[in-house]
């Protein structure tokens, strides 16, 4: 039973919307030019498939779903997992007691253990569940890791290799050519793309992937944390929270700093007296102060309507939704000041005194002429 949250339905319209520039983009020769350029670059395209593994984990971090409850699959839970909780149900549910060392089979701190016959020793005492197999892990645990690792980097890396021979494959249908021609120019690194680099980051990430996945089956790669839980699966739970705050603030910030920036520099006057009034008061206010009290704010709205917050998963999302939105509404200042300075340049040049002395309506100049010449201001 599908869940819908604001955070995921926000996210979701961001790639939407990317998708649709990208269909846009490969239809008009003037955007294709420059990224045919990022094409050719080794590190662009080794970085995009770094990117894109990032996305790949957020979007399945993205779609949430009601579990059933096991009675028949007819009732479902009240808490939502994402498909990537339920992919990594192994890590979310094996919780110990506190910290633990990455790959370790006993507990970090020493405790003061009951034996079989009674007595007491101050020992460190055995993981509930990493390393829970191993009968005698003085002798067996270097081999066993070594040989489980081995096992994961051999998947990983048949993974790889069907990989990219489907990719080749592709290619060479796509192009109408041999499929050794276009081997040969892979593996030789004479295509005009890139593929050799490409291809050779999709192995090594599925021999990294495929290492820790069989390691994670048995012990916590990464150790745990305070309360116990597995510090991977929360390294991979923070990629969503990562790119939410990074996009979804982008997304609050942009609008407000290039629509602010350009009437300011523009317009000047009474505009820019106002825009500037506005941007200096909210930066003489602690950014932490305001986040704070949209946070108190948000705690007393969803304990009022408890009936529409009834799982912690739906709290948490509300709360990252106005954390995103907050940290968008005090970080567009800083741009704004500078898309203000950069328009103030612009509107002197030549071009722009031209077209206002041939009558063209002020919406036309500062969407042909100001905001494409600023925007490499956004860009970086």
């Amino acid at each position: 039973m599908l869940t819908l949250f604001w955070t995921d339905a926000l996210f979701l319209l961001l790639l939407a919307m990317l998708g649709g520039l990208i269909w846009y983009s490969r239809r008009h020769e003037h955007l294709r030019r420059p990224w045919r350029k990022v094409a050719r670059s080794r590190s662009a395209m080794v970085s995009a498939v770094i990117l894109l593994a990032y996305l790949f984990i957020a979007v399945l971090d993205s779609i949430h779903f009601l579990p059933p409850d096991g009675e028949g699959g007819v009732r479902y839970k009240t808490e939502p997992v994402s498909v990537l909780d339920w992919f990594l149900t192994p890590l979310r549910t094996r919780v110990e007691k506190t910290y633990s060392a990455p790959l370790a089979v006993q507990g970090y701190a020493r405790e003061n253990l009951r034996l079989a016959d009674g007595s007491s020793r101050w020992d460190y005492p055995r993981l509930e569940f990493g390393g829970a197999h191993l009968k005698d892990p003085a002798r067996g645990w270097l081999r066993d890791v070594l040989r489980t690792g081995f096992k994961g980097a051999a998947g990983g890396l048949g993974l790889g290799v069907i990989l990219c021979f489907g990719t080749v494959f592709l290619i060479a249908r796509v192009r109408e050519l041999p499929v050794s021609l276009v081997g040969g120019e892979v593996l030789s690194g004479q295509s005009e793309v890139p593929w050799r680099a490409i291809l050779g980051t999709v192995v090594v990430l599925c021999i990294v992937g495929g290492v820790l996945g069989e390691l994670a089956l048995k012990y916590h790669v990464f150790g745990t944390d305070k309360v116990g839980e597995d510090v991977l699966y929360q390294a991979l739970k923070s990629i969503r929270t990562g790119i939410l705050i990074g996009t979804l603030t982008t997304f609050v910030t942009l609008p407000l700093s290039l629509l602010l920036g350009i009437l300011a520099g523009y317009f000047r006057g009474w505009v820019d007296d106002l825009i500037q009034y506005l941007y200096t008061t909210l930066n003489s206010i602690p950014g932490v102060l305001l986040i704070a009290a949209v946070i108190l704010l948000t705690q007393v709205y969803m304990a009022k309507h408890e009936e529409e917050f009834a799982s912690l998963a739906l709290r948490a999302d509300l709360r990252l939704l106005f954390l995103c939105l907050i940290l968008g509404i005090t970080s567009w200042t800083g741009l704004c000041r500078l898309l203000r300075a950069e328009t103030l340049k612009l509107r002197e040049m030549e071009y722009v005194q031209a077209a206002r002395a041939l009558g063209v309506r002020q919406g036309t100049i500062l969407l042909r002429h100001i905001l494409p010449n600023v925007f490499h201001i956004v860009l970086i």
